[in-house]
């Protein structure tokens, strides 16, 4: 026979767990970046019930980002996600569009043989060359995500060898070497930072961040680039604007 937790099979408690979230949710909105929240015991007596299920609420909260916590201090906060639009832009123009000024920190940048999945995605040979670059990038000093970049070495000769700390890949490539960038397939989906990337991001290991995989046409219909990147997802969000057809 399955046993349930009573609290897990109890309407009044999902309901009770659930208006705790909605009314932290609430109490965010009304908060500046970094402003501290009231203590769970305050939250507790307020809301009328047990601090164990405001703590919950909070824990989960902390694992989604929306808020932080101080050894010693208390729970604050959490700085805004950025949202990420889907068009096709480059991080340091969506980046300026937006007030900050974005920053790239080179990290690899070579050429090596295309596995099969990159170049597949580029239409080219199995073993071709292909300039790898990986870069962290970031907004105001502050890191949001770590790029790899692999473009088609046939259509962008030395890249490897450019000068990319703070500057736009994208740029780089329609003014050098007459690559506008004008179409893009992108996918993403939810994953965990891990190992380097985690380092690198300043975040902890198996903390949730975004993964991104694009593949960059130019005007011709000639792949340039694919692009695997990892943001942070205590600081991105997607955004997208639909419309009823």
């Amino acid at each position: 026979m399955i046993r349930r937790s009573p609290k897990a099979s109890d309407p009044a408690a999902r309901l009770k767990h659930e208006r705790v979230r909605e009314y932290l949710e609430d109490l965010l909105d009304t908060l500046a970046p970094d402003a501290p929240l009231p203590s769970e015991r305050e939250l507790a007596q307020h809301l009328g019930v047990a601090r164990m299920t405001v703590r919950q609420a909070m824990d989960r909260m902390v694992r989604t980002g929306q808020i932080y916590r101080v050894q010693g201090s208390g729970s604050f906060r959490a700085r805004d996600r950025l949202d990420q639009p889907m068009v096709l832009t480059s991080f340091s123009e969506d980046m300026r569009a937006r007030g900050f000024l974005p920053g790239a920190k080179t990290i690899n940048a070579l050429v090596e043989p295309a596995f099969a999945g990159v170049a597949k995605r580029l239409g080219i040979p199995e073993g071709s060359p292909v300039c790898r670059l990986e870069r962290l990038r970031t907004a105001d000093g502050e890191p949001m995500a770590v790029e790899r970049s692999f473009v088609n070495s046939e259509l962008a000769p030395g890249l490897e060898d450019m000068e990319l700390e703070d500057r736009s890949l994208y740029a780089l490539l329609r003014e050098r070497y007459g690559l506008d960038l004008h179409v893009a397939e992108q996918s993403v989906q939810a994953t965990l930072c891990q190992g380097v990337d985690a380092q690198l991001l300043g975040v902890a290991d198996g903390a949730p961040a975004l993964q991104f995989e694009r593949t960059s046409t130019e005007a011709q219909g000639r792949a340039v680039e694919h692009v695997r990147s990892i943001y942070r997802g205590d600081r991105y969000r997607l955004r997208m604007t639909l419309a009823h057809q």
